[in-house]
């Protein structure tokens, strides 16, 4: 005899397996969710300065070249380098950076053996500000600065630098004396020599400073940044840029236009799973020492990590995530580290933040 089932029965039994059933399968988690955690304590409090990582001999550092003290001064800006051996957590202050004055805002690269730091600028009493044109050459398994490179042929700070295939440095726009410039300088660290790329577009849409990029395969992303308009407004726009890998320096660019809460200044830029990351940061942009440039007040990190991917944008949100930052330290696809930067209420960070990615 064939049992029978009223509607009403069956109802509920589909929404018991369901529950059943759900509650058996193993969940997939959240993609890029982010994981932060302070892992050390710097020797001193630092922000502004330039930031990479390396691995020698199976052992991985985090490296910090110059930047600003506590004190938020401009006799704050230092020459001061520090080696940090994340594997064995220990610490080596380096020599000081071959100039005869401290900068903030440069950036550093790592090319085999050989950390790259490109530009920066210095301030003097008076207030004015200086755009450095030096290469300096460290090289990691000696622990020394060799002899710095060929000047950059137009001087340069808070620019965006990335990597290209691991044989080329991309200097992308920034502020150079008195001005944002559209400029792409190439530099060869192989050859010591510089080229000229395609200059972004001329407009203040692309030129900017204090905004941060990276290269995904033959792309280049670079994102936020200040613009050269009363206050420096701080920019919601996404660029993109394509290599032509038969002639690199020549770059076809655009624009994404992103919702105008997605926005960021001084802050660091990563890949993590072939997608451009876009680390802390403000919403507001400021002077070196962390005051608005309408000097009304003093700014705050907008705590986000902003990511491009498919089309879409997507955040995630980290109370440790400080601002000013020029770099962070890449060890693996989804694990890196920060050293120093700013936090709330403007005050220098000497924390080591772990970023890993779920």
């Amino acid at each position: 005899m064939t049992k029978s089932y009223s509607v009403k029965s069956l109802i509920y039994l589909n929404a018991f397996l369901l529950l059943f059933l759900g509650g058996c399968v193993k969940r997939t988690p959240k993609q890029n969710t982010l994981v932060v955690a302070q892992i050390a304590t710097a020797p001193e409090p630092v922000t502004n300065n330039a930031v990479t990582a390396a691995t020698i001999n199976n052992e991985n550092y985090l490296f910090s070249f110059g930047g600003l003290d506590s004190t938020k001064l401009f006799l704050g800006i230092h020459r001061r380098n520090y080696r940090y051996n994340i594997t064995k957590q220990t610490w080596l202050q380096l020599p000081n950076s071959p100039d005869t004055l401290g900068k903030i805002a440069s950036a550093a690269s790592l090319i085999k053996d050989t950390i790259y730091i490109l530009g920066g600028y210095h301030v003097f009493a008076d207030g004015h500000e200086v755009s450095s044109d030096k290469v300096h050459r460290y090289a990691i398994k000696s622990n020394r600065f060799l002899t710095d490179g060929v000047s950059i042929p137009t001087p340069i700070d808070d620019h965006v630098q990335a990597v290209w295939r691991d044989s080329l440095i991309y200097v992308i726009t920034g502020w150079s004396q008195k001005e944002n410039i559209p400029d792409v300088q190439i530099y060869n660290p192989y050859k010591n020599t510089w080229q000229v790329g395609t200059s972004v577009p001329n407009t203040t849409k692309f030129k900017v400073f204090g905004a941060n990029g990276i290269i995904v395969k033959d792309t280049i992303y670079y994102f936020g940044g200040a613009a050269s308009e009363r206050n420096f407004p701080v920019q919601s726009r996404l660029r993109k840029g394509v290599i032509n890998t038969k002639k690199p320096s020549e770059i076809v660019w655009s624009i994404i236009d992103l919702d105008s809460t997605f926005n960021s200044y001084r802050m660091a830029a990563t890949l993590v799973k072939n997608t451009p990351h876009f680390i802390g940061g403000s919403a507001t942009t400021y002077n070196y020492n962390g005051i608005s440039y309408d000097k009304k007040d003093g700014v705050n990190p907008h705590q986000t990590d902003f990511y491009y991917k498919n089309g879409k944008n997507y955040k995630n949100f980290n109370s440790l995530l400080p601002m000013d930052l020029r770099g962070l330290g890449a060890v693996t696809d989804n694990v890196k580290y920060i050293f120093g930067g700013m936090e709330n209420n403007q005050k220098v960070s000497n924390k080591i933040l772990k970023l890993t990615w779920h």
